[in-house]
């Protein structure tokens, strides 16, 4: 076996430097606690970027891939398999919508939302082919999802880009009616912006856009890719405010950590794609489906969400807490176990004190420390983190001070 210093020299060598990896590597997991080759424990509240929805090493899941081992890992689209058209019935019955397309990551549902919405506007007009996005939005990294994402850093080195996309300034009703025109043909939101720094949009903001789209013929799409699948205590986000989106993308806690991701479509909108125009090689595979199955199962028990919602609101009042004590923290923000803390100085250093703590956390824009958990968290994990959050929060602040007045 190979250590955690041999793995990052030879990462170093040969991998392309896309990613700033924490200082350690991971061997183990159970239940809400990574494992590191040194036999050390972090305690999860990143949870693969909110894929591991169930936490580490879930037995239930675990069993799902030991009966799943002697059958087909994969068979290609063109034939049927068993656990496929199950899976989109129960995402079309959590949904409220009709029609599933699946692939395989959060950025390909969003390309196959963007060619769903020209192929069904094209239906009305050729000219209906503009996309509304959002300022502050992040949607994926393939050239048609970075030409809805905002920030510059992510868009600058590969344009240009394709066409056609406007961004809508956050929460700004007169600015989202002044850019709808004949030519648009979807609105596309995050209910709650997560890579943006969990920001939450408003509610009359969201019924204003559903609205203005069904008045012009567009597509009102929710992406769900963070959000979605009980992260925010229900199963979609857009369901707490009685959104009724015409498509929804859902993927990152699909399948228990294998790669998944669906496309939610009302029927007369689904129509639109006819055999030929989209398709995916491993999207929705036997396994995949067979996984997200058990997933959704689990999803569904009267207690889950139920449990979301109590540790989520335990979270949130303690990161009040936590504000009320240290100015530090500027503002808390968030639903169920999506929630983040933005900070009056940078993010970074509280990130890396955090995993010489045993505490596994993010940091976006900069400043906003983000959390993610396994949506089985329990309270005390909550309570152990606060702990040490508070004692980095005091010491790193007090460093920044010192700094100033030096």
């Amino acid at each position: 076996m190979m250590s955690y210093e041999q793995i990052a020299e030879l990462e170093e060598r040969r991998l392309v430097p896309t990613y700033k990896r924490l200082p350690f590597m991971a061997v183990d997991g159970d239940g809400c606690y990574l494992i590191d080759d040194k036999g050390k424990k972090y305690l999860d509240f990143l949870g693969g970027l909110g894929v591991n929805a169930l936490g580490h090493a879930h037995p239930e899941m675990m069993g799902v891939l030991r009966d799943s081992s002697e059958n087909l890992l994969h068979v290609s689209n063109l034939i049927y398999h068993r656990f496929q058209a199950p899976l989109a019935d129960q995402l079309a019955k959590l949904s409220g919508l009709d029609r599933v397309f699946f692939a395989n990551t959060g950025t390909e549902a969003v390309e196959a939302a963007l060619k769903l919405a020209r192929a069904f506007g094209r239906r009305h007009s050729e000219e209906r082919t503009g996309i509304l996005a959002m300022e502050n939005s992040f949607h994926g990294r393939t050239m048609g999802s970075l030409a809805a994402t905002w920030p510059e850093k992510y868009r600058k080195p590969f344009e240009p880009l394709p066409a056609g996309f406007r961004f809508i300034r956050q929460n700004d009703i007169s600015h989202l009616k002044r850019n709808f025109s004949p030519d648009t043909a979807a609105l596309l939101v995050e209910v709650i912006q997560g890579e943006g720094g969990v920001v939450e949009l408003d509610e009359e903001f969201l019924k204003t856009g559903q609205e203005l789209c069904r008045e012009h013929g567009a597509l009102f799409i929710c992406d769900e890719i963070q959000c979605g699948l009980g992260r925010t205590g229900s199963y979609f986000a857009y369901q707490q405010m009685g959104l009724k989106p015409d498509v929804v993308l859902v993927a990152k806690p699909l399948a228990g950590g294998l790669p998944l991701a669906a496309i939610l479509a009302r029927d007369e909108v689904a129509q639109a794609f006819h055999p030929g125009m989209h398709g995916s090689t491993f999207g929705g595979g036997p396994l995949q489906c067979r996984m997200a199955l058990k997933f959704l199962e689990i999803l569904q028990r009267p207690e889950f969400l139920q449990h979301v919602r109590q540790v989520g609101s335990h979270f949130k009042n303690q990161l009040f807490n936590l504000q009320k004590e240290l100015p530090v923290i500027r503002q808390v923000r968030g639903q169920g176990l999506m929630l983040a803390a933005e900070l009056s100085i940078p993010g970074k250093e509280i990130v890396q004190q955090g995993v010489e703590a045993g505490f596994l956390f993010n940091c976006t824009q900069e400043q906003v420390l983000r959390f993610l958990p396994p949506l089985v968290i329990q309270q005390q994990h909550v309570d152990e983190l606060i702990d040490v959050l508070r004692s980095i929060l005091i010491s790193v602040s007090s460093i920044e001070k010192k700094g100033v007045r030096a």
